[in-house]
């Protein structure tokens, strides 16, 4: 029978042995049964992929939808299908419908097509410096003011000395990946931080990588990349050349689930993986989304706050704002 919490049948688990719980450990029989979901998966998503190319002649390639979101096969598309562009709709699950009801709108209802042009994920609310001052005050946090440039150079200092910082900044994303407005960040370079992280402020399962975020200039010299990925889509092999220079986000396999960040579209992130470059050489940083385990991203100044102040998360920087527990 199926419920809200089980979308399988008995005979599944008769075929296949009894399912994990969540906090159960995690054995090879499971790993077998997820590294076969995974293979099958690719082979079907990337079937699919060449039959269209060979059937419809065309050069552009869209996905969407919630398998999408599996980067490896993502990638597999790019590698092995044909097309020339694969462009992968940022939100493409569930929440993406709301993109498409608004085209439909604009479309239908308007009659005001929508021409290709630039896109962000930068769609959700920001807030202003006396409203985050403001709520910094009613948490009776220690904080102080810097301007960009120097908010940049400390925060890429604390993070090279090993610090995990909070990173809130202008409009929340849409979708289900913090890229930069609402992250946790930390030192790629530490062969340990992919661990610490876990231990004090994820609390997810150690097999699952973090991802990195690295100017989109420099993209090229770390992953065997041909383009952007801006949405952390894409999991392309590391340059082993570069690999130990950034061992706390590279798979076993290889491969990294990157982000690549445009000077024009994130200029106070992009800013921020320079000025850690200047301390470390290495234009590159663990970017994964500001939450704990079984929370929402968090939106509000309030809603970081509160995390902040409830995990060991060394430092918040939350607008012009740096913030510390001491």
């Amino acid at each position: 029978m199926y419920d809200g919490e089980k979308m399988y049948s008995p005979e599944l688990e008769q075929l296949l042995g009894p399912s994990r719980r969540p906090q159960e450990p995690i054995e090879d029989r499971h790993r077998n049964i997820a590294a076969s979901l995974q293979a099958v998966t690719e082979d079907a998503m990337v079937a699919m992929a060449r039959s269209c190319h060979g059937d419809q002649g065309v050069s552009n390639l869209c996905l969407a939808g919630g398998m999408a979101y599996n980067c490896v096969a993502n990638s597999k598309i790019v590698e092995r299908s044909g097309f020339e562009h694969v462009f992968i709709q940022p939100a493409a699950g569930d929440d993406g419908g709301s993109i498409r009801a608004a085209l439909w709108a604009s479309h239908e209802v308007l009659g005001e097509p929508q021409r290709p042009g630039e896109h962000n994920t930068l769609l959700g609310p920001a807030f202003g410096e006396s409203e985050i001052l403001e709520r910094l005050k009613a948490f009776d946090t220690h904080f102080v003011r810097l301007d960009e440039d120097a908010l940049c150079r400390r925060v890429a200092e604390l993070i090279h000395k090993n610090l995990i910082v909070g990173w809130f900044q202008g409009r929340m994303e849409f979708g289900p990946r913090a890229l930069g407005s609402r992250s946790i960040l930390a030192n790629p370079c530490s062969p340990d931080m992919k661990d610490i992280l876990n231990a004090r402020v994820k609390f997810r399962e150690e097999f699952r990588p973090f991802a990195p975020a690295v100017i989109e200039e420099a993209a090229s010299r770390y992953f065997r990349l041909d383009g952007p990925s801006p949405y952390m889509l894409l999991t392309p092999l590391v340059c082993p050349e570069r690999a130990a220079e950034i061992p706390s986000v590279t798979h076993v396999d290889g491969t990294a689930r990157v982000q690549t960040v445009s000077a024009t579209q994130q200029p106070l992130f992009h800013r921020l993986i320079k000025s850690f470059a200047e301390f470390s050489g290495v234009p590159v940083l663990i970017n994964t989304s500001f939450n704990v385990q079984g929370e929402p991203i968090v939106c509000r100044p309030d809603d970081a706050i509160r995390c902040f102040l409830g995990t060991d998360i060394d430092f918040l920087a939350i607008g012009p704002f740096l913030v510390s527990k001491v």
